[in-house]
């Protein structure tokens, strides 16, 4: 006893040999933990209820390491604090991939003489090899089904509140032919309803031939009364929604050039045509099968004309993303449900699906098909993404001197008097290259200040927004969606006679013409506009898009670059990027173009 008493205690920084054990014997009281140097020597947290986590080289050596799940690849990190896209798996773009592979020819779907033989003469005219894009080859077998039900063992239960029209969504990325991909069935189904209704009035025009044949027999001096003579003005067959007034004239143009062939009645109707021209479209006598337009119009038109809707049997949406937003959502939904009781199919196509329009369609349409391509929400990597560092010298921060110094040199680069492919027999003219650039802006207000800008840095710009009328809009995107056709010889060589050729034919120069470029940019043609020219316009002749300002979220990233690469061809894109600009986006938007992966 005396010995223990006088026993030397321990220092207090000395460690402890229990300090290495995972648990104590007995757990040490609230009293102990307390003081100023309590817990110093402590290896764990100590947190009550909560598992340490081990490491790697724990995990490696107990064999745990396989059950670990994998962490998120940290690819579009940034993207997913904005992202507001649908995901769709890679394992079932695979699965799709396997199953389009062994369609190659038109001639593999059921479609009438007449409908096939019109995709080589008036939808894809001069093309030595027609072949049909991911999305033709899914959509068109699934919407030429005629809808008769299968043989079943037992009867499915009829819901009354439940739409009895096929749903269909097609989703593909930009530029990969969506509009023939919808349109090549909604027109077959057409000339068949149309023979059909032929067949079934000779019947009823025989029956009611013998039936007066008849009464005549009987009575042969009491007068019959006329019958109403039966029309279909005012009553369309099919019915194509799009968002925007140069929509309608984009699809309807489309729409126009298949009837050349197939024979059937089209019409399109805007808020930029006068009430005379919507009337005269709409209710013609002879009536019409395919009617392009945007919602609100319809809906305004079905308001005071309830037997508009009547006997349409197919409403495509197109820009279903757009017109499913809170925006047009109500006045679309109205469309829908005037149409139902005659509506067989309902058709949905956008190159995007955000997460607003996925939540509609499992609420109000679980039933639709998702027709998805194995390239959708990606940018195709033949569109090449550069980078723009406006903050550095010469621009310091200056957005339009670098927007002006760009397409300087993009408009530099090459010969002035560059030539471009040969016109066949033509060997010895050559269309000049007319560079056409896209700028995107995020504000409309903007737009005009740019195009000013450009112009008084010699650029030849203009703008197109909301604000714009209709005529100057029809006449600056036909600049740059229609593609330069070729001359005739009997063109060449009157303008070779008469020595004008820039009144006979504007795009063959002079060799000798002598132009002031010290202070004009020729051959560039800039559109400066907003979202209004990224959704659905078949901007072909363009090769250059640059984005003034950093898009918001990754929908306006492909809808924007999506004006590149469409039909195969190579594409450049060019994005500013400033100080309170989001660069870690950019940068993985551009990996991922890199990679050919989607952006989510």
């Amino acid at each position: 006893m005396a010995t223990a008493r006088f026993r030397r205690k321990a220092a207090r920084m000395a460690l402890s040999p229990n300090v290495a054990k995972a648990s104590l014997t007995k757990p040490r009281s609230a009293r102990d933990r307390a003081g100023p140097f309590a817990g110093m020597n402590r290896t764990e947290a100590g947190i009550e209820g909560t598992p340490r986590a081990k490491s790697q080289a724990a995990l490696k050596r107990s064999g745990e390491e396989a059950k670990v799940e994998k962490k998120e690849s940290p690819l579009y990190k940034a993207l997913k604090m904005q992202t507001t896209l649908a995901p769709v798996s890679y394992g079932r773009r695979n699965a799709i991939k396997d199953k389009i592979a062994n369609v190659t020819s038109f001639d593999h779907f059921r479609l009438l003489p007449a409908v096939r033989q019109s995709i080589f003469t008036m939808a894809l005219p001069g093309m030595d090899e027609i072949t049909p894009t991911p999305i033709q080859r899914l959509a068109i077998p699934q919407l030429l089904n005629d809808g008769t039900p299968k043989k079943q063992k037992q009867p499915k239960k009829v819901d009354d509140n439940k739409p009895q029209y096929e749903q269909y969504l097609l989703a593909a990325e930009t530029g990969s032919g969506k509009t023939l991909a919808y349109l090549l069935p909604v027109v077959d189904a057409v000339k068949r309803a149309e023979a059909s209704e032929l067949e079934e009035q000779a019947q009823i025009e025989a029956e009611k031939t013998k039936e007066r044949e008849e009464r005549l027999k009987n009575r042969t001096l009491e007068l019959e009364p006329e019958e109403p003579p039966v029309t279909n003005a005012g009553r369309p067959r099919a019915l194509i929604l799009v968002p925007t007034s140069e929509l309608v004239a984009q699809v309807g143009a489309r729409v126009k050039e298949l009837a050349h062939g197939v024979k059937y009645r089209s019409g399109m109707i805007s808020s930029n045509l006068t009430p005379r021209r919507i009337k005269n479209t709409l209710f013609h006598p002879d009536g019409i099968d395919i009617l392009v337009s945007t919602p609100h119009l319809v809906a305004s038109i079905a308001k005071t004309n309830p037997y508009v809707l009547s006997r349409v049997t197919h409403l495509v949406l197109d820009e279903a993303d757009s017109l499913m937003d809170r925006s047009f959502l109500p006045t679309t939904t109205e469309v829908i449900e005037k149409a139902t009781p005659s509506l067989k199919k309902l058709i949905f196509c956008s190159a995007t699906i955000p997460n607003s329009l996925d939540k509609q369609l499992r609420q109000n349409y679980p039933d639709v098909r998702r027709l998805t391509t194995p390239k959708l929400h990606a940018i195709p990597r033949r569109v090449q993404l550069g980078v723009v560092d406006i903050e550095k010298d010469p621009y310091r921060g200056n957005r339009s001197l670098a927007c002006a110094d760009v397409i300087w040199a993009i408009g530099k680069a090459g010969d002035r008097h560059e030539r471009g492919e040969s016109w066949g027999p033509l060997e010895s003219f050559k269309a000049p290259t007319v560079k056409k650039i896209i700028v995107f802006v995020n504000e409309r207000e903007e737009a005009d200040e740019v195009a000013r800008f450009l112009q008084g840095k010699g650029i030849d710009a203009v703008s197109l927004s909301r604000d714009s009328t209709s005529r100057k809009s029809d006449e600056i995107l036909a600049e740059f969606t229609e593609i330069q056709q070729p001359p005739t010889a009997e063109e060449v060589e009157l303008a070779k006679k008469k020595k004008t050729s820039s009144k006979v034919i504007p795009f063959i120069w002079d060799q000798d013409e002598k132009v002031d470029t010290s202070r004009r940019l020729p051959g560039t043609k800039v559109l400066v506009t907003t979202d209004i020219a990224s959704r659905g316009i078949d901007t072909l002749p363009v090769k250059t898009v640059l984005l003034y300002h950093v898009p918001h979220t990754t929908i306006d990233f492909i809808h924007r670059l999506g004006r590149l690469g469409r039909m195969g061809k190579r594409g450049r894109g060019v994005v500013l990027v400033g100080k309170k600009d989001r660069k870690d986006i950019v940068r993985e938007v551009r990996d991922g173009m890199f990679r050919g992966q989607a952006m989510i």
